[in-house]
């Protein structure tokens, strides 16, 4: 059931997910701090629906993911569910299946993603960190994959993710071992880009998800798309340091609309007469 909330807030599965949006920057809350915000199905389902809507509002231009409360970004799966979820193949699969589908929806999203961490990002909140675009964590954060303890093993899209982030041997420690890190050793080996203290780590974000908010809609677009690629291609997904034909084509369009934009105009414009520029994604 979805409640839309005074002051733009949407409310998802039941209140375990929360949705709002402010000054171009849509913020998707993970709302169970009661179980460190562990997701559960009813929460990944309500997940979709808000990136889904945040796609399609052009008023957001950047959306920031965070947990509820200080002691967790998101520790995993809802262990409660276990049973019902992992206690079959069918079932296991079907979960899978589900997870993997939310973790695709977030690294295909066009506008830029934030994860705001702060406490435990562990198993599947480590996997929608990594398809998050920026990872800024507080400094007591713990990071980690623990389905080594647990009996169950992640599917290729995740280990993919991790390897391309941290390496290969970095990879095999954490998935081998389904030992914690700290956020000093996370950011170390590439886990997350930037480290601030917990106390910091609001307006960190804020001013970062406002400084990309600001800038070219079109440009920003067409940056994430290059990297993307640019990704893919690194980590042998494309022949010969190209992407596919489809792919490049998309990238030329996306350059190329940005030339011909207004935003373009306005930019050289507002850069001639000294003055912030007012991009309006056109």
């Amino acid at each position: 059931m979805d409640v839309v909330r005074p002051y733009g807030e949407r409310v998802y599965a039941e209140g375990r997910m929360l949705a709002e949006s402010d000054e171009g920057v849509g913020l998707i809350t993970f709302n169970q701090p009661q179980k460190r915000n562990a997701m559960s199905v009813d929460m990944w389902e309500g997940f979709g629906k808000i990136l889904d809507a945040f796609a399609d509002d052009p008023d957001i231009r950047v959306v920031v993911l965070t947990g509820a409360g200080n002691k967790a970004f998101v520790s995993g799966g809802d262990i409660s569910q276990f049973e019902k979820e992992h206690g079959s193949r069918n079932a296991q699969a079907e979960y899978e299946k589900m997870t993997s589908a939310g973790r695709a929806k977030v690294a295909a999203f066009a506008k830029p993603v934030i994860a705001r961490i702060r406490g435990y990002c562990l198993g599947g909140g480590l996997g929608i960190a990594m398809n998050a675009d920026i990872r800024i964590a507080g400094v007591d954060s713990e990071f980690g994959i623990t389905s080594a303890r647990l009996g169950i093993a992640y599917g290729f899209d995740m280990v993919q993710k991790l390897v391309a982030l941290v390496g290969p041997a970095h990879a095999r420690m954490l998935l081998y071992s389904a030992t914690r890190i700290d956020a000093r050793e996370a950011q170390r080996i590439g886990l997350v880009n930037r480290v601030v203290p917990d106390e910091e780590l609001s307006d960190v974000v804020v001013d970062l998800a406002r400084t990309i908010a600001d800038n070219a809609p079109l440009s920003v677009a067409a940056a994430k798309l290059a990297v993307t690629q640019a990704a893919a291609t690194q980590a042998g997904a494309t022949q010969a340091g190209a992407g596919s034909g489809r792919e490049d084509e998309a990238l030329q369009k996306a350059v190329a609309a940005c030339f011909e934009s207004e935003d373009a105009r306005e930019g050289r414009t507002a850069f001639l007469e000294k003055r912030a520029p007012r991009f309006q994604g056109r």
